[in-house]
């Protein structure tokens, strides 16, 4: 059993076509069809069923192809380690983050241990809404994201990072509003609200939806970070993360309704087509020295 057959077997499994598969490899068609071949008889299972020119999944396929996707992770950070000790890793990451305060995010620690582990490695951060992350990571713009959702994103790699709650806050002038207040009289007080596709708009629209409601937004504002400043300031109500919500409400700046959350998780992104590339495996283990997740190391959602 050798890595480029079990290169040759994810890279199959993913694109389901041995054409493109053998495009993706630069290599020919019977030539993967030959690795495949041999691998299947290392291992002594079928890996794919055929059929004209597609190659689908056997249930013997689909239970190793996480522990071979591993593999090849596990193989690309060996490399990668052996030429951080040459000293060979340079270039530049382009890495998406949500509007969120950097503290939150560790961005200090991560530029930090970058700076320690790879001096010669740039990191260049990008703040975009959610949709916008998985998009450009999905299609190799973005090396790799912090991305905050409500579900895990399908068709990239997703490693769950700390699970993030919201609260809603609202401002002190509208206290008598919130007297016996429903659902329906929360969703008609003035909101302020995050743009199109970014998680605090995902996560306010999903809470208002589960009630057949829809909050009454007076004011969009990309800048998400500082939220809480606008909702001291008496513009509006908005979700906020527990901490920050629960602070402001302790030290009598707002007032957090209720028990209604939503509940999300901050995790790690990247495309599975780039996730070998050496640079991407020294960020991903850097990320995972900084959080130390205790969750399943990668998930890949097809």
């Amino acid at each position: 059993m050798e890595i480029y057959q079990i290169r040759a077997f994810v890279t199959v499994a993913r694109l389901g076509h041995l054409t493109r598969a053998a495009e993706a490899l630069s290599l020919t068609q019977p030539a993967v069809s030959a690795q495949i071949k041999a691998l299947e008889q290392s291992l002594g299972v079928a890996l794919f069923e055929r059929s004209a020119g597609r190659m689908v999944l056997a249930r013997s396929g689909e239970a190793l192809l996480p522990t071979a996707e591993a593999l090849l992770v596990l193989g690309a950070q060996l490399k990668s380690e052996a030429q951080q000790l040459q000293g060979a890793l340079q270039g530049a990451l382009d890495l998406g983050v949500p509007s969120e305060r950097p503290d939150f995010l560790r961005l200090g620690d991560l530029a930090s241990t970058l700076m320690q582990s790879l001096p010669l490695v740039e990191l260049k951060t990008h703040v975009l809404a959610a949709d916008a992350l998985v998009e450009q990571v999905q299609g190799g713009r973005l090396a790799a994201a912090l991305l905050i959702v409500a579900n895990p994103p399908r068709a990239v790699q997703w490693r769950p990072l700390r699970s993030v709650r919201y609260r809603i806050a609202v401002p002190k002038p509208m206290r008598d509003a919130l007297t016996r207040a429903g659902w329906r009289d929360i969703a008609q007080l003035p909101w302020l609200d995050g743009p199109a596709g970014s998680h605090t708009h995902l996560l306010l629209r999903d809470m208002f939806e589960r009630h057949g409601l829809a909050p009454r937004v007076v004011m969009q504002n990309d800048d998400q970070a500082n939220l809480d400043a606008m909702v001291r300031a008496g513009a509006g109500c908005a979700l906020l993360r527990e901490e920050t919500a629960l602070a402001g409400a302790a030290a009598d700046d707002f007032i957090v309704w209720g028990q209604a959350r939503a509940d999300a998780t901050l995790g790690f992104i990247q495309s599975p087509e780039r996730a070998g590339e050496a640079l991407l495996v020294a960020l991903s283990s850097l990320v995972q020295k900084i959080w130390k997740p205790g969750a399943p190391a990668i998930a890949t959602h097809d």
